[in-house]
């Protein structure tokens, strides 16, 4: 049979239609400590799930907690280094909850913290190597690492909702030069806080890279979606905020799903 052009490319336009891929929304969302990484999610579709290895990083969001419309597990806060257990148990709950479809309750679904969740899994393998509590070997551990982190969260980009991850910046300053008044010129950049090459191949995975700032008392705090240099953001939909050629647009995810054309509203109140 002959070969159909026509027939190929309404097959290829419908493929992308149909791409449920296409639709989803991923983001990584870093910043400094207390920079609203966490607090950004009270503007997420809710319900949320958070699975939380940061020690207390869900305080700020007890009312919605108590409300039901995040749900925390804090299984995987408390971890002990010389007999870790916290990744393992995600690891197995975390395929039972994709096998019996338990995400597709929730409008989002957050990791809370990559820093955290990272020491995690490097945890669970010095442990299976009978290395538990030692000091990771950079050409042994940290590939492994990076993998295991990778296939995960790739395993979590087919979810129905929509995924977030958390991540903590890290402050670099590289000394430029120092003057005869002894003043220091430093050039400072901010990166993802986590070891090796997943500092690039990490953020690749994700739609969407968004950096949080806000300091001082009451702060008023900015999302950038389109940054290079100092910080590091990306938006595949940046071309919408075309009245903000900055890359700063206010930190709600709802509005911004809003204007993408996404799935913005909340799922039932479970």
């Amino acid at each position: 049979m002959d070969y159909d052009a026509k027939a190929e490319l309404e097959k290829v336009k419908k493929h992308y239609s149909q791409d449920p891929l296409q639709k989803r929304f991923s983001a990584l969302v870093t910043g400094e400590t207390n920079s609203g990484k966490t607090y950004l999610l009270r503007t997420a579709r809710r319900p949320i799930h958070i699975d939380s290895f940061d020690p207390g990083g869900t305080k700020g969001l007890t009312d919605l907690i108590k409300s039901g419309d995040v749900v925390v597990d804090t299984t995987y806060e408390s971890e002990d280094p010389y007999a870790p257990t916290a990744y393992a148990e995600w690891k197995k709950i975390n395929e039972l909850r994709l096998d019996i479809g338990y995400f597709n309750q929730f409008g989002t679904y957050c990791i809370d913290s990559l820093t955290t969740f990272s020491d995690a899994v490097m945890h669970y393998q010095l442990n299976l190597a009978d290395r538990a509590g030692q000091s990771p070997i950079f050409n042994v551990d940290y590939t492994p690492q990076k993998v295991e982190i990778e296939n995960r969260v790739r395993r979590l980009m087919n979810l129905s909702c929509d995924f977030i991850l958390t991540g903590h910046l890290e402050r670099i300053a590289k000394l430029r030069s120092i003057d005869k008044k002894g003043i220091r010129n430093e050039e400072v950049i901010y990166r993802l806080m986590i070891t090796g090459k997943a500092v690039i191949s990490i953020p690749l995975l994700f739609d969407e890279l968004y950096v949080l700032r806000g300091t001082g008392v009451n702060p008023r705090r900015e999302m950038l979606i389109d940054s290079l240099g100092e910080y590091i953001a990306r938006s595949r939909y940046k071309a919408l905020f075309k009245d903000d050629p900055g890359g700063h647009i206010e930190p709600d995810l709802k509005e911004f799903l809003k204007k993408a054309g996404l799935e913005w509203q909340d799922k039932s109140r479970l």
